[in-house]
């Protein structure tokens, strides 16, 4: 399917994922906080947000490992947990932590999975030839998939997931232990499959990574904070992103962090660059307010980024 394709399939409005309320409770500790979640057929939307914001969690509640504490979620048209057996012949689900037998080879891995999903004979062979060709994995197939790099095991994994080729792949973390280079090109192989019209859920704290999901939810302590495509969340910015210079960055991160308006600063080569919530009169209110403190610089606006939005929407609840 074309990228045009994709993109008619996903405004057609047909919706895979639907959770109202979702909430998940571990004792006194609340995960996943009245998550709201809509997910459109053939689109990746990734999930971005600190280790411990309940993305794994989530996870396995839309996967019917997990039952809510509280709300409703349907997956494929199928309410959970009532059918998460019907959900779960029709899904994929790639864990953090790679999950395949390591005392087995990669074709014994794939075979065993073929034989799970009841594909036997010729076509399981069929099959497992053109997870080899998709995934680079021929010249590896009788290695044992302990002795694989990071890469190699991701690309194992992804193909054991989509063994049975699902409507729906669930994506937890799967690039969190390879190189820059493997992410890069696991990337390409899920937007083949969203072109191909499989719907991806893929949950990352990788900024470039979330930027390249169609649409984009933002989870911070169980609860989410912002939903929408990453241009949208980026235009939606409740304030102006500045890049300011000076002789002492130091000195002026220093003076930065005492402003009232300022939400965040990070130090970019000798550059800093500032996240304030004045809108419009940014660059005039912060060179004034530099001015007052004898702190000479140079400031001018700049492009607003990803982790931009993610420190103005989480830096409220942070400080709870």
């Amino acid at each position: 399917m074309s990228e045009a394709a994709t993109s008619t399939a996903r405004a057609a409005g047909e919706t895979v994922i639907v959770a109202k309320g979702l909430t998940r409770r571990f004792g006194a500790v609340t995960a996943v906080d009245h998550l709201d979640l809509r997910v459109q057929r053939a689109e990746v939307y990734g999930f971005l947000g600190p280790n411990g914001c309940g993305k794994s969690t989530t996870i396995r509640m839309l996967c019917g490992l997990l039952t809510a504490s509280e709300g409703t979620v349907s997956v494929l048209g199928h309410a959970l947990p009532a059918e998460a057996e019907a959900v779960k012949r029709r899904i994929g689900y790639m864990t953090q932590r790679f999950s395949l037998y390591e005392d087995l080879s990669v074709s014994e891995n794939l075979q065993f999975l073929a034989a799970v999903h009841g594909i036997d004979g010729r076509a399981a062979k069929l099959r497992i030839d053109e997870l080899f060709a998709q995934y680079h994995l021929g010249e590896l197939r009788t290695q044992l998939a302990g002795t694989l790099s990071g890469g190699q095991r991701q690309r194992l994994a992804l193909a054991a997931a989509v063994m049975h080729k699902p409507e729906l792949l669930l994506l937890d973390e799967p690039t969190s232990a390879v190189d820059p280079q493997s992410r890069r090109d696991f990337w390409e192989s899920l937007f083949k499959l969203a072109d191909a019209g499989t719907t991806l859920l893929v949950s990352t704290h990788y900024m470039d990574e979330a930027e390249r999901c169609h649409r984009l939810a933002i989870l911070d302590r169980g609860r989410l904070v912002a939903d929408g495509a990453p241009g949208e969340l980026m235009a939606r910015l409740p304030g102006m992103t500045l890049r300011v210079d000076s002789d002492n960055p130091q000195r002026l991160q220093l003076a930065l962090a005492r402003q009232p308006h300022v939400l965040g600063v990070a130090q970019i080569g000798a550059s800093l660059r500032v996240l304030t919530d004045r809108k419009e009169d940014g660059v005039d209110w912060l060179r004034a307010a530099l001015e007052k403190v004898g702190v000479e610089a140079r400031v001018e606006p700049t492009q607003a980024n990803l982790e931009d939005v993610f420190v103005a929407v989480t830096r409220g609840r942070s400080k709870d």
